[in-house]
């Protein structure tokens, strides 16, 4: 009966998180997407939020709200580039316990693969 009196469109999003996305463009007529990838990260500069491009999509960080903004800044970018359809694939990580950034993720592991070979 509690969620009776449950307001749920006035829960908030999490302060911060991380997504990991791929970004797709379909409807082009080249196979290479480096022209639109290049343009996402002009998107994604002018955020001034904190990301990392890698060989299979890019990780950007900051308040929730911001970063699911500038993914679909992202896609607005690459309809502008003629692309008829746009797929992303992405996964958000959120904590309450702590802050970490992306960076700090992958230096815990490196510290762990580092000491298991002493």
């Amino acid at each position: 009966m509690a969620d009776q009196q449950r307001d749920y469109t006035t829960i908030p999003t999490p302060p911060a998180c991380y997504a990991d996305f791929c970004l797709v463009p379909v409807g082009t007529a080249s196979v290479s997407v480096a022209k639109e990838v290049a343009e996402v990260q002009k998107v994604l500069a002018a955020s001034g939020l904190k990301y990392t491009l890698h060989s299979a999509g890019t990780t950007v960080e900051g308040p929730w709200d911001q970063v699911m903004k500038v993914i679909g800044q992202a896609h607005s970018i690459v309809h502008q580039t003629g692309a008829v359809r746009v797929q992303t694939s992405m996964r958000v990580g959120t904590r309450t316990d702590k802050k970490q950034t992306a960076e700090e993720k992958v230096k815990r592991v490196q510290d762990l693969l580092a000491s298991s070979l002493d």
